[in-house]
């Protein structure tokens, strides 16, 4: 095998064993390579030789190395199936439309940031919203809609007199123009007031009747449709109930303050020196009052009038404007409303009495002592149920009692016909008695 010339890989011998010239073909044109060590021309076969799956790898290979092409490289052929490379406009209007949709929703979330959050910076200050407490929606039964219900029935009245203009409240309580206020407010008038409604509006009233010792007094305005009030019951209440003030104090129409009832059947005397001395068994209430609340509805949390706001305490001197210190006083209802139904029934009101004298104040020697009685009418209610001077009567109803004002203010708290218990002791014996108290013969 040594000196044979190999081509491909093939023997070409003849069947006999003689080596075969090669196939008859074209002159060599390309370089010529040695096989074997002996020159020759190249195969012109093929020239990946070494690649062969089926030469003898025992024979010597030649590999012929192409040569360079010659002339002009054929012109390129585009495939229009092939996609093609973006153009220029196309590579800016993408970046574009980007840029346009990034800035238009910037914007939108910086306006919305603005807007919660205001100018501070994005910070967000206060807590989230939070549905509001019972109390701030003002539904019917809050002091808020119990004042707003109650404001269109009270008024503010000004009285001219010889000393200048008295001013108080009052409270509409019939369609018709019929007015409730204290009479201290037009005691010193010439029978006419000027009224003051609570949308602005004003109108001329006349005073139809007047009560100095129980301090009521009723006038009427000419006009028609009027809102009234709506009546409570004074005997129905309890000390702690939330109220409502309401009036023009100091000349401030519509002014409502809130506070609860602090003390129910406050006895107390008042009055100004030479005028009528007044008894109240006062419903006591820390609401804010003041001159100018007098005459004015105290009310319930139902927008009921349990009181005609009437006096103050107040620790100042002689001389001085009395101001609110949290103890204001009312006329109970229940009291105010008799009384005015005598008032425009006949003119004048009827007064209570239990038919005895009572020996002055401050005659009681400690708590709980009792009142004596100084005398005893003999046709009165109390010598009726069996009482007699010198009896110390301790307990009307269950209430000790301690001093004279006691009896008296408790007693005109009544309306006449009204049955009341006695407890009294006569030397050192305690004995009980049932009172029907009776209207003054005045």
């Amino acid at each position: 095998m040594g000196g044979t010339d190999v081509t491909d890989g093939w023997d070409w011998r003849a069947p006999g064993g003689t080596p075969a010239s090669p196939p008859a073909g074209p002159p060599q044109t390309g370089p010529t390579t040695s096989y074997g060590g002996h020159g020759g021309p190249a195969s012109p076969w093929w020239s990946d030789a070494l690649a062969d799956p089926w030469r003898d790898p025992y024979a010597p290979a030649a590999v012929i190395l192409p040569s360079a092409p010659t002339g002009a490289a054929p012109e390129p052929v585009t495939d229009p199936d092939a996609p093609g490379r973006p153009k220029l406009r196309q590579l800016l209007v993408v970046p574009l439309i980007v840029a346009l949709l990034a800035g238009t929703l910037g914007g939108a979330l910086g306006y919305a940031f603005a807007v919660r959050g205001g100018a501070g910076g994005g910070v967000t200050l206060g807590a989230g919203p939070a549905e509001g407490p019972a109390l701030a929606q003002r539904r019917p039964d809050s002091l808020a809609g119990v004042a707003e219900r109650v404001l269109p029935s009270v008024v503010t009245i000004r009285v001219a007199s010889l000393g200048g203009t008295s001013e108080g409240s009052g409270f509409i309580v019939s369609t018709d123009g019929y007015v409730v206020t204290n009479d201290h407010v037009v005691a010193d008038g010439t029978g006419r007031a000027s009224v003051t409604f609570n949308d602005g509006s004003s109108a001329t009233a006349t005073v139809v009747g007047q009560d100095p010792e129980s301090d009521i007094a009723v006038i009427k305005v000419d006009r028609k449709g009027l809102r009234p009030i709506e009546f409570g019951d004074s005997e129905a209440l309890a000390v702690g109930d939330p109220v409502l003030a309401i009036g023009s104090p100091l000349s401030l129409a519509n002014t409502v303050t809130a506070g609860i009832i602090s003390a129910l059947d406050r006895t107390m005397q008042a009055g100004e020196p030479g005028g009528p001395v007044r008894y109240y068994a006062a419903i006591q209430t820390d609401a804010a009052v003041n001159h100018g609340n007098s005459g004015g509805p105290l009310v319930d949390a139902a927008g009921r009038v349990i009181g005609v706001n009437s006096t103050i305490k107040s620790l100042v001197a002689e001389g001085q404007e009395a101001g609110n210190i949290g103890l204001a006083f009312a006329i109970p209802i229940n009291q105010a409303k008799r009384i005015t139904q005598d008032i425009i029934g006949t003119g004048k009101a009827r007064r209570t009495v239990i038919g005895a004298q009572v020996a002055g104040t401050g005659t009681a020697t400690r708590a709980g002592a009792g009142v004596r009685l100084a005398a005893v009418e003999p046709a009165g209610p109390a010598a009726g149920a069996g009482l007699k001077t010198g009896d110390v009567v301790l307990k009307l109803n269950g209430r000790p009692m301690n001093e004279p004002t006691d009896l008296i203010a408790l007693v005109r708290k009544f309306a006449p016909g009204a049955v009341v218990t006695v407890e009294y002791r006569r030397g050192t014996t305690r004995q009980n008695a049932s009172v029907t108290l009776a209207a003054d013969a005045k």
